[in-house]
């Protein structure tokens, strides 16, 4: 099954003949752009999108990765920051990204000659609240993956079948995802934010999230690695080390991470407003 899901994207690729991928460096865009490199060959191109809501240690990632596939890699400025429709972090805050992003992109493809702007949407993305789909959707950009019914399992047994060493990279959606809607989004609490998560990874953590409200940060961790980060870690450091960075309190979730947790308000409002 799996394989015939592969040659459906790849026959996707061949009816294009030639494709500019929406690049984030993430698994799913990574593996569209393995495969779109695999058919298409100098006639793919990917793009990364570098705003102060990418970490850029994510941007260097998708360099690395580009370069071991062999994909051409170019990166373009985005300015959603400069838009108040995304900064005031409404519950559609991802529309105004995408559209920032599509809207860069797709001119970008018709002035080089490629017809098409690809992104890594999965099967799996369908079913979540991902308002940054229908902008894309809205600005003509193509979703192999989702077209023919890939999942995030199935992205990550594909990457792991055709070789990628980052299949099991933890997913890493931008800064601004740490935000609970309605609070305002500044680069320099995306910068905060960032150097966050990037101090808890060189513990050797990942898989995590640093959620910010307000001053206070929300450390998210993997459910099963909580215990031993509570007995293990200087956790007085940790404290210190946020507050330097301009955070006055520093809590533990102990659910622990899970994705698309902030959307959980929108499932509230919407009981709340049925009953």
């Amino acid at each position: 099954m799996l394989e015939l899901k592969l040659e459906q994207i790849k026959q996707i690729f061949t009816e294009m003949e030639q494709a500019l991928i929406a690049y984030s460096g993430g698994v799913d865009s990574t593996l569209v752009a393995k495969i779109a490199y695999d058919v298409l060959g100098n006639r793919a191109l990917a793009i990364t999108a570098e705003s102060p809501s990418l970490l850029p240690e994510e941007l260097e990632d998708a360099r690395i990765q580009a370069a071991t596939i062999g994909i051409t890699h170019e990166v373009v400025q985005t300015h959603e920051m400069d838009n108040p429709n995304y900064t005031s972090n409404p519950i559609n805050r991802c529309y105004f990204c995408k559209s920032e992003l599509h809207e860069t992109l797709k001119p970008l493809a018709l002035k080089r000659g490629y017809p098409y702007v690809v992104d890594g949407v999965n099967a799996d993305d369908l079913r979540d609240y991902r308002p940054g789909i229908q902008a894309a959707k809205e600005r003509g950009a193509r979703s192999p993956l989702a077209e023919v019914g890939v999942t995030k399992a199935e992205v990550r047994q594909l990457s792991k079948q055709l070789g990628l060493s980052w299949w099991d990279k933890p997913a890493q959606p931008c800064l601004s995802s740490r935000f609970p809607y309605g609070e305002e989004i500044t680069v320099a609490k995306l910068q905060r934010v960032g150097r966050a998560e990037i101090y808890l990874r060189k513990l050797g953590l990942s898989n995590l999230r640093v959620r910010c409200e307000g001053d206070t940060a929300r450390i998210e961790l993997s459910p099963e690695k909580i215990k031993e980060f509570v007995l293990t870690t200087d956790l007085e450091q940790v404290v210190a080390a946020f507050q330097e960075l301009g955070f006055v309190y520093v809590t533990l979730d102990l659910e622990g991470y899970r994705s698309g947790k902030l959307n959980r308000v929108l499932n509230r409002d919407v009981l709340e407003a049925k009953s």
